[in-house]
Parts: C-alpha cells; sequence; structure tokens
C-alpha cells in the first residue's frame, strides 16, 4: 500500500480528532433496525430520534443510562482510494490520464459517531439529559486538465478534505397527554452545538496530514429539536424535526489547481421525519421517511433523504433480533442498505448491543452501545 494511500486514509480519521464521534441516530438498537426511531426508540435513547418518545416508558423504568454509544460507517463506492493508488504507482502520459479520468467526480467519506444519555421517566415530565457527536469527512480530486500530458496533469491534480465534526449536549422534556381522547406524547430538545470545520488540499507530493488540523474553524450555537407522537395500543405515527434553526458552516480558504482558492460549505438545516410502526412488548416494526432533502456539503454529493424500515424480535428480555433497510431517496442511483444486530441483557443487569450495516464491499459500517436501566 502506498504512502499517499496511507496519508488520505489517515487524514480522513484524523480531522475527526476532536469529535468523540451520522448525524441522525448515533446508537446500534435504532442502526440495526434501518436507522428507524421516530416510533420505536426508547425514552432512552429518544434524544436522537424523537423527543416525544422521552415520555413513553415501562412502569417500572426508573431511570437509565447509555454510556456510551459508538458508530463507524466508511463509503468508497467510487473506489476512488484504488484509483489513487493506480495513479502513485504508474509512469506513462496514457495510464496517468487514465487514471484521472477515472476518478473525476468520486469521493470517499467517513462518518463517525457517539452519544451518551441519562434518562429519568417521571409522569410529570420527563427528562433527558444527552449529549452527542458526529463527524463527516470527505475525499475528492481536482483533476487538472490543461497540463499538456497525463503525467503533468496528475503532479498539478489536489486532493481536497473537508471535514465537519458537531458535539452537542442538550436537555430532551416530554410530556404524555390525552387530547380528545387520542393518547399523544409531544417533546422538545433545545441544546448547545459546538462545529468544528477542517478544510485541506495538496498535490500527491506534497500532502501531509498533520497540516489538516492547522486550518479550522469552529462556533458555537443554540438549536432545538421538537417532536410529536399519536399511539393507540401497538399502533404508533409520529413526526420529528431536529436542528429547526438552520446554519450555514463557512470552512477556512484553501488553495487548489491552478492556485484557486475556495471554501466547503457545510449546512446544518431542519430535517421533519414521519414514522409508522406497531410495538409489542416483544416484537417492533417500524419505518421512517424523511420529508425533507438534507443538503449538507455544498461541494460533494451527499444529500439525504431516507426511506427506513426494521423490526425487533425480543427473545424474553434476554436477547433482542433487529434486522433493517434503508435507502437514500435523494439519488436515483443509490444502493441499498441492509443492516442486523442483536442485543444481549443478561438477567437484566445491562444490554449491550452491536449493529452491522453493508452497502458493498466498499461501503460498511459497525455501531456498538452499552445501556443499563433501573
Amino acid at each position: 500500500m502506498n504512502k499517499l494511500r496511507l496519508s488520505i486514509a489517515a487524514a480522513l480519521a484524523l480531522s475527526s480528532t476532536f469529535s468523540v464521534a451520522g448525524s441522525y441516530g448515533v446508537e446500534a438498537r435504532g442502526s440495526a433496525m434501518g436507522g428507524t426511531g421516530v416510533v420505536a426508540a426508547t425514552y432512552l435513547t429518544a434524544p436522537f430520534y424523537n423527543p416525544a418518545l422521552t415520555a413513553i416508558y415501562r412502569r417500572n423504568d426508573d431511570a437509565g443510562m447509555l454510556l456510551p454509544s459508538i458508530g463507524l460507517v466508511y463509503n468508497d463506492e467510487d473506489k476512488l482510494i484504488d484509483s489513487i493508488d493506480a495513479l502513485t504507482s504508474i509512469s506513462s502520459d496514457a495510464e496517468a490520464q487514465a487514471a484521472l479520468d477515472s476518478m473525476a467526480g468520486d469521493d470517499a467519506r467517513l462518518e463517525f459517531g457517539g452519544a451518551v444519555a441519562f434518562g429519568i421517566p417521571n409522569p410529570y415530565l420527563a427528562m433527558n439529559i444527552f449529549g452527542k457527536s458526529y463527524m463527516e469527512a470527505f475525499v475528492a480530486p481536482n483533476v487538472a486538465t490543461g497540463e499538456g500530458s497525463g503525467l503533468a496533469n496528475a503532479a498539478a491534480s489536489y486532493f481536497e478534505v473537508a471535514s465537519v465534526a458537531v458535539t452537542e449536549a442538550g436537555l430532551s422534556i416530554a410530556k404524555y397527554q390525552t387530547v380528545l381522547g387520542q393518547h399523544m406524547s409531544f417533546g422538545i430538545s433545545p441544546k448547545l452545538q459546538r462545529v468544528y470545520s477542517y478544510a485541506y488540499a495538496a498535490n500527491a507530493q506534497n500532502f501531509d496530514i498533520y497540516n489538516i488540523l492547522e486550518n479550522d474553524n469552529a462556533e458555537t450555537t443554540f438549536n432545538i429539536d421538537a417532536g410529536t407522537m399519536w399511539f393507540y395500543g401497538p399502533v404508533r405515527i409520529g413526526v420529528s424535526g431536529t436542528n429547526l434553526i438552520s446554519r450555514d458552516i463557512e470552512s477556512e480558504s484553501v488553495t487548489t489547481t491552478g492556485s484557486t482558492t475556495k471554501t466547503f460549505t457545510y449546512k446544518i438545516q431542519p430535517q421533519y421525519t414521519v414514522g409508522a410502526g406497531l410495538v409489542f412488548d416483544y416484537f417492533t416494526i417500524s419505518a421512517d421517511y424523511d420529508l425533507t432533502e438534507d443538503t449538507r456539503f455544498d461541494d460533494f454529493e451527499d444529500n439525504t433523504q431516507w426511506l427506513r424500515a426494521g423490526f425487533e424480535l425480543d427473545i424474553m428480555r434476554q436477547l433482542q433480533i433487529r434486522g433493517g433497510y434503508k435507502r437514500n431517496m435523494a439519488y436515483s442511483d443509490s444502493e441499498d442498505t441492509i443492516t442486523a444486530g442483536v442485543g444481549l441483557s443478561p438477567l437484566g443487569l445491562f444490554e449491550m448491543d452491536v449493529t452491522v450495516s453493508y452497502t458493498n464491499p466498499d461501503a460498511m459500517g459497525g455501531y456498538i452501545n452499552f445501556l443499563t436501566t433501573y
């Protein structure tokens, strides 16, 4: 494996150094169920999906802790890293130009997230103190085309790295109410967000991972999530809205191909999701759909609008078997992702959840969390 490939892989990881942590749920149970949670989350994981679920708990639930939850997803569907390998190991103009042409418009990405939560269910005003951090990092080639030869174009081409890390802490507050004879819950999550952005660009010869952290920007903002849910027996329908206050996060400027200066803009914007499902004591099935498209980075094809579905089978409160499916509706050619996971609850003393996700051999992920309830 060549030096440039190692440097770019390290760059994706290093740009997340200050994030203990995807931008939706970052816990293993919901991730195993395809990322669903608007009606299927527990009171302990409610802040990451729908604050209204903070008020929905079992009678014997007095308190709970999620500590910690960690998830990692790597996506190189375009095989950019393989193209980079080819580019740095060839010596002819024709091969260099072919390698450049094959990587034009490609990108590779890494998503890393983590979360903690402390739930305090009660019939008066249920609460959940939570913290969440997530990072998204992208690397993409800026291919030169006017240098006269393939090798000259390769030397003049740049690799761009853009990353954003968001750390947030807040309090979910929820209340169960009977409205016109209908069972409903309402929740709200005010939160503080600390947003870090990183930007870097260099050609193959000058790429140095240690320069990435020197070109960062950070700001602290206030935001809010909200949600509601209607239920009748096991039937549930809910709506949630996250990041209701829009923010545009602009990175520091970097110099790319042809001495061009540019910045990367990341959008934090409202995301509305509707969910429906059946939640029984020992079996759950649910589906979520994003009503709006999330655009995120301006310079990369990373828009999302997810359709998610999943199930959970609970065997005597000791073993949970989960599976799910999700598809990004923002792109017609996006591939489906399959998820699966298990939960272990030995004698109800604690719970460990483990999840894997698979899109293709170059796009996979894993999640794990530990929690306990009293």
